[in-house]
């Protein structure tokens, strides 16, 4: 039975979550159609472009994303609109979408009765709630490429299979993790032998890019919280390790890395190769899984247990 929203994401727990959205028709969403030979590939660029834009007006950040074939993922980071002003929740919902006659006439500075106003200020209380939606963005964001598909497709119908499906990352662990397993997308579907060459991904962005859309790597409270050279070496060393098949130990020279990022060198390679983005509502210990149920109000635990907890 499908859960409600609020049984898979409580940003009270943690703001940081896993989404996966599947295309449902047998057409590719991207790629080459090898029955057809149709290509679908600049659907890629319409994908990372409007997630680019959304995140420019959402309270939500971009972690890492992975364009696939037929489906892609995202980790995104939730933020607060506390601190946002009527004018800037106005603003940034507006670019969205369109604004009730009340609203624009307050964003363009006409004078509006007792009442008008708090007309307003309950529609601004609405959309600030929306701008720090996943529900909402996804929304947004699934739309805007169904429409655009379809049209090219010259079809009508459902783009996208069902609803999209969540993860909640309950701690660092689990979001290093993900992250990793999300940028290491192309390389496991032999896509790509390297993250530099893995297209459309988040970590071939940073290695490219100077300066990025996406959620800086630092030590600050709005950053993720490692370094993004560890972060680059650590999903090459993977990367290589998952196409050559190897296990164990990380080598000598990332151990240094290792310990900066509190992972354990005996169980990293297991722990990716464990993860999963089906079936799964939560990632992190027994510990965080038995939290988060109790707080989302769920009475069994459908959780990924990171290791140790797998051994």
């Amino acid at each position: 039975m499908t859960l409600p929203r609020k049984q898979l994401i409580s940003i009270e727990e943690t703001p940081y979550y896993h989404i996966v959205s599947r295309c449902v028709r047998r057409a590719f969403l991207c790629g080459r159609d090898p029955l057809t030979d149709h290509s679908y590939e600049h659907r890629r660029k319409w994908i990372v472009e409007r997630i680019k834009y959304l995140s420019s007006s959402f309270s939500i950040d971009v972690c890492a994303y992975a364009v696939m074939h037929n489906h892609y993922h995202l980790v995104l980071k939730v933020n607060s609109t506390e601190h946002w002003s009527t004018k800037q929740v106005l603003f940034y919902w507006g670019a969205l979408c369109a604004l009730p006659l009340y609203c624009q006439q307050y964003l363009g500075g006409d004078d509006l009765g007792k009442a008008e106003l708090q007309w307003v200020e309950e529609r601004v209380a609405e959309y600030r709630q929306r701008l720090m939606s996943i529900s909402w963005f996804m929304k947004l964001l699934n739309q805007h490429i169904a429409m655009a598909a379809n049209a090219e497709d010259k079809c009508t119908g459902h783009f996208w299979e069902s609803r999209f499906k969540s993860q909640a990352l309950l701690d660092e662990s689990a979001l290093l993790t993900c992250m990793a397993y999300v940028d290491l997308n192309p390389i496991r579907a032999a896509m790509a032998n390297t993250p530099e060459t893995s297209e459309f991904t988040s970590i071939q962005e940073r290695i490219r890019a100077a300066t990025t859309d996406l959620l800086a790597f630092g030590q600050g409270m709005s950053e993720l919280p490692y370094s993004l050279s560890d972060y680059i070496h650590l999903v090459d060393y993977t990367g290589r390790a998952i196409l050559n098949n190897k296990h164990g130990q990380f080598p000598p020279e990332l151990s240094a890395i290792a310990e900066r990022l509190g992972l354990n060198p005996d169980t990293w390679l297991k722990e990716i190769n464990h993860f999963s983005s089906k079936g799964f509502t939560a990632v992190g210990t027994v510990e965080q899984l038995r939290q988060f149920c109790a707080t989302v109000g769920k009475k069994w635990n459908l959780g990924l247990k990171l290791i140790p907890a797998l051994e």
